[in-house]
């Protein structure tokens, strides 16, 4: 045991390195308390005080795929995620061999990479997928630019028209669990559902049609209640006001459902012919679709 006397005795470094273990003894040796002096704070980690460097080429682990780049390439835009991750001021761990590790799927990072390095686009096939990378990295400049690459251009204009309906989403969910629960009732492979899609808001007559516009076509209120109905079918689109016509939303509706791998057909049957008032039917157009399960 060390015992500590007054401050003068604590000026005696013999005292203190006494002992069969004197590396030990001094290990437990608290630090003196002079009335004169303030207590020493401990230094700063490295880690914090400094960033930390990088080799001018780095080598990456990209979800398990292997990379090599230099430091300024994953630089090249100071304000995406790469970029602060290889500021030096984030810890990045590494693999068994080194590399740096990022927790990502590789597939694309090669993508990322070379359009850091020269401002290549994917191929057509990856715009997608590589957009969700771009996403992920926060890098900007390829995100406007994939952006007015097919096919996302595309995706933009038709999501314009889709707009329109707001509910649309909502009924491709209930085209989807109609058409699930009535072959899950028959123990079927597929299953039939009826669908409305029209775009006019009311039926016209041979004696409207020189007066009728499609984008903007009035009757009064009076009027308008007399052509309220609802169509005998399973789900409803309509009406919308613009140039796009029945077949586009049929066109997106099959589309949808395929990129949820549901397989959908449709075919028109005929049109609805519910009597209205004096010689006014319908006529709104009536689709089947075959939803086919496996």
């Amino acid at each position: 045991m060390v015992v500590f006397s007054g401050a003068g005795d604590a000026d005696k470094p013999g005292d203190a390195m006494s002992g069969s273990e004197p590396a030990e003894d001094d290990a437990r040796q608290p630090a003196s308390h002079s009335p004169n002096r303030a207590p020493s704070k401990p230094p700063r980690s490295s880690l914090n005080s400094q960033e930390q460097e990088f080799p001018e080429v780095i080598s990456l682990n990209v979800g398990g795929m292997y990379f090599t780049t230099r430091l300024s390439t994953l630089r090249r835009y100071e304000d995406t995620m790469l970029a602060a991750m290889f500021s030096g001021r984030h810890y990045i761990p590494r693999d068994a061999e080194g590399r740096f590790f990022i927790d990502r799927d590789g597939v694309y990072f090669g993508d990322i990479l070379n359009f850091l390095r020269e401002g290549e686009l994917p191929l057509r096939d990856r715009v997608r997928a590589v957009y969700r990378e771009a996403q992920y990295y926060s890098i900007g400049p390829l995100l406007d630019q994939l952006e007015d690459t097919q096919p996302l251009t595309g995706e933009k204009v038709r999501q314009a028209f889709l707009d329109l309906l707001p509910y649309y989403k909502d009924n491709l969910e209930r085209i989807v669990e109609i058409a699930k629960l009535r072959a899950m009732q028959k123990k079927a492979r597929f299953a039939k559902l009826k669908i409305c899609v029209y775009k006019e808001e009311m039926p016209i007559t041979p004696y409207e049609r020189p007066l009728f516009n499609s984008l903007r076509f009035e009757r009064s209120e009076s009027e308008a209640k007399l052509f309220e109905h609802h169509c005998e079918v399973d789900v409803s689109f309509g009406p919308w006001e613009a140039v796009a016509d029945v077949y586009d939303l049929l066109h997106c509706i099959v589309g949808d459902l395929a990129e949820r791998g549901i397989a959908a057909e449709q075919q028109c049957i005929g049109v609805c012919d519910k009597h209205l008032i004096s010689h006014y039917y319908c006529k709104r157009p009536i689709y089947e679709f075959k939803i086919t399960w496996w």
